[in-house]
């Protein structure tokens, strides 16, 4: 597989069977840009029925009603699930289940509807129309299909007029489908790839989401898909008659970088060692460099809740460790993927903070900024990781190394082989004191104290005023003992004097 140029997967090459960029899941709001404002709603209203007579609330929740009616009907003619959820239901995990038991291999298999918050047009006397506030809960209608170039494809739809919805997609199953059309093996677990037969054509199909023209294959499926699922609200003819037509704006992007390990115990200690160097390393000051933030304007509008920033280890599961760095709307990520793929995200869970405009044509203007503040963070983690010493370093500094056939260094002994002394301490030994110690029990030596044990006294020998030496200490030069005959010490036994 190709590798990538930042620091991270430059210091591991050697462990690693390959690596690829992908953006993963995409979520696009559509619009109806003229229905959105009062006057817009109103000419709208007045081509879809003739007149503003029948503009009141009534009709517009017979609209609503309409919509529902009709796709429980369809789905039942053809025997396709409707599902009513709750509050805190897993949409996404119902919907895998259902996609790994339908026979559908293309078109609609699963209809959720489930209750969420959506502007909706209140109108008063004499037709005047205002939004109804607070925004209140009504319900979505999540359509899951299946699509011979994206794969699952969802398309939420609120049931009320204007009907907002939003398209969500995932680029590993567009990258899967693209790559089974050109015979590329792959073997694919969850959402990476393990194996792959031809890497550097994968990628290449990776790269195409990165690319302008994906602007152009964004809005095609979009175009596919969802004035079939509205048709159910308002059929092909009003549609026409009403000129009703979609925008698309970008709302969530995910871009991220999958590490594949030739091992996976390599990953695991990869990444376990990462997050306990990086997590006290990363400051403040260092993420908001990572996130961009240091570009932006001072200057902004007091909001009412100010971003939290938070760097973190979470562990949703048993076998899963997730290092996150957060901040507001952006968050960058790193965690495991199956036995063997470790994986780097960076997620705008609202395109607004990026502060490049949110509009479908800036999509590669995100994929961009994305990969940018990926590859930042993965540079850190690097640097912090390259400057980190080993737990065996310190130990194997004092050892002697190898000049042709002579071992040289501080603990090489005599006879030619290479042995370490440590102290009570845990420090090792110099030379001397390690000859000191291999001399036979009783043979008297002078006692070397070490120079660069900073926690205790070292001992010298001074002379006194009548000229003979005394043992004293180096700081204050003060005389302990005689030298000539037994030295006995304050509270102590009495111990042989030392003679050089």
């Amino acid at each position: 597989m190709p590798f990538m140029a930042d620091g991270l997967s430059t210091l591991y090459q050697d462990l690693l069977d390959g690596s690829y960029d992908c953006v993963d899941r995409v979520v696009l709001n559509a619009y109806f840009r003229m229905a959105h404002d009062p006057g817009g709603f109103r000419l709208w209203w007045r081509a879809l029925t003739g007149s503003d007579e029948t503009l009141d609330n009534a009709h517009l929740m017979r609209l609503a009603g309409r919509f529902g009616r009709r796709i429980r009907g369809y789905a039942k003619a053809h025997n396709i699930p409707v599902i009513d959820c709750l509050a805190g239901d897993r949409k996404h995990d119902i919907a895998e289940e259902h996609l790994a038991k339908t026979k559908i291999i293309q078109g609609l298999f699963l209809v959720l509807v489930g209750r969420a918050q959506a502007p909706v047009w209140d109108v008063s006397a004499n037709h005047h129309i205002e939004r109804k506030k607070p925004m209140p809960y009504v319900n979505h209608y999540s359509f899951h299909i299946l699509d011979p170039d994206w794969g699952h494809v969802t398309i939420k739809i609120s049931g009320h007029p204007p009907f907002p919805a939003q398209i969500i997609l995932n680029g590993h199953e567009y990258v899967a489908c693209q790559a089974r059309k050109a015979g590329i093996g792959f073997t694919k677990q969850g959402n990476c790839f393990t194996h792959i037969s031809d890497p550097a054509a994968l990628a290449k199909i990776a790269d195409t989401l990165s690319e302008q023209r994906a602007i152009g294959r964004l809005s095609q499926i979009c175009d596919r898909w969802i004035y079939t699922c509205l048709s159910f609200a308002l059929d092909i003819e009003e549609q026409r008659n009403s000129r009703f037509h979609y925008q698309y704006s970008n709302y969530q992007v995910e871009y991220s970088r999958n590490l594949v390990f030739e091992v996976g115990g390599y990953m695991e200690q990869v990444f376990q060692a990462l997050i306990d160097r990086s997590r006290a390393s990363l400051n403040l000051k260092t993420i908001k460099t990572i996130l961009g933030y240091q570009r932006r304007p001072k200057y902004r509008p007091r909001k009412k809740r100010s971003a939290e920033w938070e760097v973190a280890v979470e562990r949703p599961t048993y076998d899963l460790t997730i290092f996150k760095l957060h901040c507001g709307k952006l968050t960058l990520k790193i965690y495991t993927k199956g036995e063997r793929v470790l994986r780097i995200e960076a997620i705008a869970h609202n395109t607004q903070e990026l502060d490049c405009g949110r509009s479908l044509e800036k999509f590669p203007e995100i994929v961009f900024l994305l990969k940018s503040m990926l590859e930042r963070f993965l540079d850190a983690l690097s640097c912090i990781d390259q400057c980190f010493i080993a737990d065996d370093m310190l130990e194997n500094l004092p050892a002697a190394s190898q000049v042709g056939k002579t071992l040289v260094g501080p603990t090489a002994s005599p006879s030619g082989s290479s042995w370490r002394g440590k102290r009570r301490d845990g420090y090792p030994l110099g030379a001397r004191v390690m000859r000191a110690r291999q001399q036979p029990k009783g043979v008297p030596h002078v006692t070397i104290a070490s120079t660069y044990d900073r926690r205790h006294d070292a001992r010298r020998t001074v002379p006194n005023h009548a000229g003979h030496l005394h043992q004293g200490s180096a700081r204050s030069g003060r005389p302990l003992s005689p030298l000539p005959g037994r030295a006995k010490r304050r509270g102590g036994p009495c111990l042989p004097a030392c003679h050089a």
